[in-house]
């Protein structure tokens, strides 16, 4: 399973959280040579005032932890 894939993944298993609050996570890009991850959060997850804690806390934890190259998820 390729790095892009494992993302991809991690996000099909976080969706169903989002999608209980009316949200979503899609994947923009992963750059292999510098280790980042971007994503789109939509739906009341690109306006909620605890996305960000989401990002960090939830997605990029679980994403670091299964694909060990990834240095950063930030937002789009």
């Amino acid at each position: 399973m390729t790095a892009r894939e494992k993302i991809e993944a991690v996000l099909e298993s976080i969706r169903p959280a989002l999608h209980a609050d009316g949200g979503d996570v899609e994947l923009v890009d992963y750059d292999e040579a510098d280790g980042v991850v971007r994503v789109r959060l939509t739906g009341v997850c690109g306006s909620c005032p605890i996305s960000m804690m989401t990002l960090k806390q939830g997605i990029e934890r679980r994403i670091m932890g299964a694909v060990p190259d990834v240095k950063g998820v930030y937002a789009v």
